[in-house]
């Protein structure tokens, strides 16, 4: 595997945690409004630059 389709694989994986993210969030928030799980299921577009910086890699854990 070339260097950039390893580079391209690391911006998709990061692109496909970042949305597995937004949507754990997206369920959470749709729990605590009591709205129906199906109501509100998409995530749609990219997301901004200023996102990618919010769900980065860090220290915690979820348990």
């Amino acid at each position: 595997m070339g260097t950039q389709d390893q580079a391209r694989s690391l911006m998709m994986r990061h692109h496909q945690m970042i949305k597995n993210r937004q949507q754990s969030l997206l369920n959470r928030v749709s729990d605590e409004v009591g709205t129906e799980p199906g109501d509100c299921t998409m995530i749609q577009g990219k997301p901004n630059s200023n996102a990618t910086n919010n769900y980065g890699r860090s220290n915690a854990t979820m348990s």
